[in-house]
C-alpha cells in the first residue's frame, strides 16, 4: 500500500509540473528541404532548424536534409501527411500536379514586383489562411512563408516594356510562367537551366527567366546577355515551411508561436540578404558593361494584366484554384496593384 501512495504521490507531482510548464516535452524533428546540400537557400534554413533548439530552451530539436534525402522533391507533401518527413521547406508550386492551386498561389506570375507585397498577402492579405485549406487535408499545416527573391530578367537586347516581348524568343519553365509569356506574345522555349548560358550564347533564345540578379551574375549571364531587367517583373516562388498536422497540433502554443515568429524572421533576413547581393552584382555587372533596364510601373501593370487572363484560366481547373484566385485578386486590388494608370 506504502508503494501505491508514493506512486500516486509521484503521479501528481509529475501532473503537476507538466501543468505549470516546469517540465518541458520534447519535439525531435526531421524535415527535408527542396534544395540541394550546398545552396545558400539550404544553409539558411539548415541554420534555422539548428536554431529552433535554442529559441525553445532545447524543446525542439529539427534535422534539415537536402532535397531527396528521404523521398523526391515532388512527394513530400505526402510523406509529411504520412509522418514519413515530419515537415518540409519547399516550392509550393512543386505539387501542380496535384492541384492546380498550388501552383497559383505558388508562383502568381507577375503578380509581385516585391517580395514584401507577397509577404503581406500570406500575413495580411488572406493567403495564410488559403494555404492551410489547401495542404491540412493532405494531413499537414502551413506555418508560414518566404521566397528567395523576385528574379530577375536576362536578356541580350534592352527591353523596356510589354512590347518588347513581342517575338522575343526566351527560355521560361513549363506552366503558368510559359503560358503568360506566350499571352505576351514572346516565343517560349522551355529549356533545363543547365542549357541557359550555351543557349543565350549562342543565339538560341534572346532572353531567360533564370534565377535572382545576383545568381545570374554568378553564373556569367550579363556577360553574354547584358540588358538585364530588374527589379523582375514575372516570377517569385513561394518557399512554404509546412509541418505535419498532427505534429503541428501536438505542439503548445508557445512552441507554435516560436514557429511562427522564427519562419517570419528567416523570411526578413532571406529578404534583406538578396537585396545587399543583388546590390553589390548590379554594380559588378555594370563594370562588365551591363545595361539594367527597370521597368515603369505602367509596364509592370500591363504586363500583370496579361497574366490575370492565364490566371483566370487556370482558376477554372479547380475549386480551389478558383479560390486562390479570388484571393489573390482581390488582395492586389485592395493594395492598388491591378491599375494600369
Amino acid at each position: 500500500m506504502k508503494s501505491i501512495k508514493i506512486n500516486r504521490a509521484l503521479s501528481a507531482a509529475v501532473v503537476a509540473l507538466v501543468a505549470s510548464g516546469a517540465m518541458a516535452q520534447d519535439f525531435t524533428l526531421q524535415m527535408q528541404s527542396s534544395d540541394p546540400a550546398g545552396d545558400p537557400n539550404y544553409q539558411l534554413w539548415q541554420a534555422w532548424a539548428e536554431g529552433m533548439s535554442d529559441l525553445t530552451d532545447g524543446r525542439v530539436e529539427i534535422t534539415m536534409m537536402s532535397v531527396g534525402s528521404i523521398v523526391d522533391f515532388q512527394e513530400t507533401l505526402d510523406a509529411v501527411g504520412a509522418g514519413i518527413l515530419d515537415g518540409h521547406v519547399t516550392d509550393t508550386s512543386y505539387f501542380a500536379g496535384k492541384d492546380p492551386a498550388f501552383g497559383l498561389i505558388g508562383n502568381p506570375t507577375g503578380a509581385w514586383s516585391d517580395p514584401r507585397e507577397m509577404l503581406k498577402f500570406f500575413n495580411e492579405g488572406g493567403g495564410k489562411e488559403l494555404m492551410n485549406e489547401l495542404v491540412e487535408p493532405y494531413g499537414t499545416h502551413f506555418v508560414g512563408a518566404s521566397t528567395p527573391g523576385l528574379e530577375a530578367f536576362v536578356s541580350d537586347v534592352p527591353l523596356e516594356g510589354v512590347d518588347d516581348l513581342q517575338g522575343l524568343k526566351l527560355r521560361a519553365p513549363a506552366g503558368l510562367v510559359q503560358r503568360v509569356f506566350g499571352a505576351a506574345g514572346a516565343s517560349p522555349v522551355n529549356l533545363p537551366t543547365s542549357e541557359v548560358f550555351t543557349a543565350l550564347d549562342k543565339g538560341v533564345v534572346d532572353a531567360a527567366d533564370y534565377s535572382v540578379f545576383h545568381v545570374n551574375q554568378s553564373q556569367g549571364l550579363h556577360e553574354i546577355a547584358q540588358h538585364p531587367v530588374y527589379p523582375g517583373f514575372h516570377s517569385m516562388p513561394l518557399i512554404e515551411v509546412s509541418i505535419n498536422k498532427n505534429t503541428w497540433d501536438s505542439f503548445p502554443a508557445d512552441i507554435q508561436q516560436i514557429f511562427e515568429d522564427s519562419v517570419a524572421d528567416v523570411a526578413e533576413r532571406q529578404m534583406a540578404a538578396v537585396d545587399e547581393k543583388d546590390a553589390a552584382a548590379i554594380e559588378e555587372a555594370k563594370a562588365q558593361g551591363a545595361t539594367i533596364h527597370d521597368w515603369p510601373a505602367e509596364e509592370r501593370a500591363k504586363f500583370r494584366a496579361i497574366a490575370m487572363g492565364e490566371w483566370e484560366k487556370a482558376a477554372t481547373e479547380s475549386e480551389g484554384a478558383q479560390k486562390v484566385y479570388d484571393t489573390l485578386t482581390a488582395f492586389l486590388e485592395a493594395e492598388g496593384l491591378l491599375s494600369t494608370e
